[in-house]
């Protein structure tokens, strides 16, 4: 019979880990030597270079898989009194009529009826991450959609003492929060580890209270690196995130994700899953992601993003592939920049519409998102160096960041230029448009609401001509007229068999 001794528990998770790698050591020899001797039996060709062929291989020692057994034991001891649950209370107000007589239940209420205010109590449930004690002051890192617009927040520790807490700081768009409570007892706080040294396989534990089965550890491996959400999801988007196929569900989020030394690497954050339930695609917010947003909170009760001031598009898109190509951008990583803010860093930095950004302070950009990650983690009045691409040449600039407004603020401006995009004419476009076989110019697209394209008269479709009295037959033709337009840019386009001429002020 073993015995769990927890003193002893971390040399044993070493020679757990050991074990593990011996295990797919044998594996990989017994496969590798039948699959060679099938090969020299069949044919006098060398096998493929093996993973043992490249990678030289220690003397592995062979113990008992028990020692993993006991490791997770340990880690789960560890872990579990520095996650904590969250319980939420939302008051909503609202007006209904004042029954008067029984039977204004069943019918029509009579003119003139009085309405009430009641109060509705909505309870929600998280889980949060002891991060940081400060004298009797407790942080408790959890997501923004725990505690969302919360009157009252409490936090229930593993040994069941429960403390009301407030909310220091939130981000929804990285779905990061900070609470915090008063106390002068003893508080276990977690042990913080590198998201940036994990592999994809690595042994994790999520931590947490699922459908409020408080104190709910699950095991799997780390399935995948660098996640990004879908464009069209409300889930953070200034953050990567960590795969995971650890069992997490409703009530994990805000809990921790741990490696095999006891050490959060990661902050539970959603789930992909068409019922709800967990179908073995968990992910979590890249720890290192959230210790400047902790400091960020505690500081300033909010994270300053840097902010260039710029709308961005990926074009990696098969559908997108004559628009790289008229740009000399194929198969280039780096973000488009379709739009520019007036007045902001870009714009005063010497940005334009259809540069092409390749990188960041010689960090490689690999998309738009990638772009706003890099951007949002530099603080707002640091001097950056860029590379952008610009009619085929590559160039470099220096811009010094602003600081990133409120999220609807961004959405709600119209103070764009130039809101609109261009793309080429192809042969779908040509055809669902019926244009002539002979018409040379490029299509009009994305021309954003309420600003001075859309006011203006154009739409979505026209086909553009010219630029002054330059004609435009490629994207490149379209971004060069632009950019060197004085403050009057008159377009001349093709809509529906005529010539219409829409002029706009920079």
């Amino acid at each position: 019979m073993t015995i769990f001794d927890r003193k002893n528990w971390k040399v044993q998770r070493k020679v757990a880990v050991t074990v593990l790698i011996a295990a797919l050591g044998i594996v990989t020899f017994f496969v590798g030597t039948l699959f060679a001797a099938s090969n020299n039996n069949s044919a006098n060709v060398s096998p493929p270079t093996s993973f043992q062929d490249t990678v030289p291989q220690e003397p592995r020692v062979i113990v008992s898989l028990g020692d993993l057994q006991n490791t997770f034991r340990g880690v789960s001891q560890e872990v579990l009194p520095v996650v904590v649950e969250i319980n939420v209370i939302s008051v909503i107000r609202q007006n209904i009529p004042r029954i008067q007589s029984p039977w204004d239940f069943f019918f029509a209420p009579p003119e003139g009826q009085e309405y009430e205010e009641r109060e509705f109590r909505r309870p929600g449930l998280g889980s949060g991450v002891i991060v940081r004690k400060d004298k009797d002051r407790i942080y408790v890192l959890t997501n923004s959609h725990v505690v969302g617009d919360a009157d009252e927040i409490s936090v229930r520790l593993y040994d069941q003492r429960e403390f009301p807490a407030k909310i220091v700081g939130k981000d929804p768009r990285m779905d990061l929060a900070l609470i915090e409570f008063n106390t002068r007892e003893e508080i276990p706080v977690a042990n913080l580890g590198d998201s940036d040294s994990l592999f994809v396989g690595d042994w994790v534990l999520a931590v947490g209270n699922p459908y409020g089965f408080e104190s709910t550890v699950t095991a799997g491996i780390i399935s995948a690196l660098g996640r990004r959400p879908e464009a069209e999801t409300n889930i953070g988007r200034f953050t990567d995130y960590i795969q995971t196929d650890a069992a997490i569900n409703p009530g994990n989020s805000g809990g921790a994700l741990v490696n095999l030394n006891g050490e959060v690497i990661g902050i539970n954050t959603w789930i992909a899953s068409q019922t709800g339930g967990n179908v073995g695609l968990g992910f979590a917010i890249p720890i290192n992601n959230a210790k400047k947003a902790i400091n960020d909170f505690i500081t300033e009760g909010r994270i300053a993003y840097g902010w260039l001031g710029v709308v961005i598009e990926d074009i990696r898109q098969p559908s997108q592939k004559s628009l790289a190509e008229d740009l000399r951008i194929s198969g280039k990583p780096g973000a488009l920049v379709r739009n520019t803010y007036k007045g902001s860093p870009a714009e005063k930095g010497g940005i334009l519409p259809g540069d092409f950004i390749i990188s960041v302070n010689n960090q490689q950009v690999n998309g738009s998102d990638h772009l706003s990650q890099i951007i949002g983690t530099i603080p707002p009045g640091r001097e950056v160096g860029f590379r952008i691409i610009r009619y085929g040449s590559e160039m470099e600039l220096k811009i010094k960041l602003a600081e990133r407004e409120a999220e609807e603020k961004l959405q709600a401006s119209t103070d764009i230029w130039p809101a609109i995009s261009a793309i080429p004419i192809t042969e779908e476009i040509r055809k669902e448009l019926q244009l002539p076989s002979d018409l040379k110019g490029v299509a009009l697209v994305g021309i954003l609401n309420n600003t001075a394209p859309a006011v203006a008269g154009l739409r979505t479709g026209d086909i553009l001509l010219e630029i002054g009295d330059t004609p435009i037959n490629t994207v490149m033709d379209f971004y060069k007229a632009l950019n060197s337009s004085t403050r009057r840019v008159m377009f001349t386009v093709y809509r529906q068999g005529s010539k219409i001429m829409i002029g706009l002020v920079k």
